[in-house]
């Protein structure tokens, strides 16, 4: 019933760990690695693993729009390819879709993390977590599990370059988004290269410029 899409670019070094964090339980019916024109050794990863490989124009939005097309189930989680799933994600999810599975009017999200103990990752979860309780904004290093009924319901992923997971969160609307317990585990590299505090702020300039109403092909150049 399961499909993951998850998409890829220059991928290679979270890949293979964020896939193993999925497999061996049997929850997904399939794996779907959407590659977006990598030049390292993403695909050679894929190909080394047990998934199913789709090639689109770089750009989330275009992958994971590409990726939903492709993928069978009637059940979709969008997954980052630097996020990594506890082993119990699976028994949540299933419990999730057998709890919405006759209506599938709900979507659900994961509980934000990073791989940093220092303060300042522990800090900007607990940003996350109020920005999630309040906005019901969760952004897709989160995952997004939501039926295909209430992914086409909305008019699923845009094919915008960034912004895509605020975009269709926003159709789906707070009140059919429900947070998981189970801890997404993100790479904190970017954080740590960055600097916390700069990307954080980067981050907030690009939401508010979204909802300001510029374009996200104008933002994603601000992003990088």
């Amino acid at each position: 019933m399961l499909s993951i899409v998850i998409p890829t670019y220059n991928s290679s070094v979270g890949l293979k760990q964020t896939v193993d964090s999925l497999v061996p339980p049997p929850y997904a019916r399939e794996i779907v690695v959407v590659d977006g024109g990598s030049t390292d050794d993403t695909l050679a990863v894929a190909q080394s693993l047990d998934v199913r490989i789709v090639k689109s124009p770089k750009g989330r939005g275009h992958q994971l729009a590409a990726g939903a097309q492709a993928a069978v189930g009637d059940w979709l989680l969008f997954l980052h390819a630097d996020t990594v799933l506890p082993e119990n994600w699976g028994q949540e999810v299933c419990s999730f879709i057998l709890a919405h599975g006759a209506g599938q009017e709900e979507a659900a999200y994961f509980t934000f993390a990073l791989d940093d103990e220092d303060e300042r990752a522990e800090r900007l979860e607990k940003i996350v977590s109020w920005r999630c309780r309040l906005l019901g904004l969760p952004y897709g290093d989160q995952g997004l599990l939501i039926s295909r009924k209430l992914y086409e319901e909305v008019g699923g992923f845009r094919e915008i370059p960034l912004m895509e997971d605020v975009d269709i969160v926003r159709r789906i609307g707070k009140d059919r988004l429900c947070q998981l317990p189970t801890r997404a585990v993100t790479s904190s590299v970017r954080y740590r290269q960055n600097g916390y505090i700069k990307r954080m702020l980067r981050n907030v300039t690009c939401l508010t410029l979204y909802f300001l109403g510029v374009s996200p092909e104008r933002i994603v150049k601000l992003y990088g």
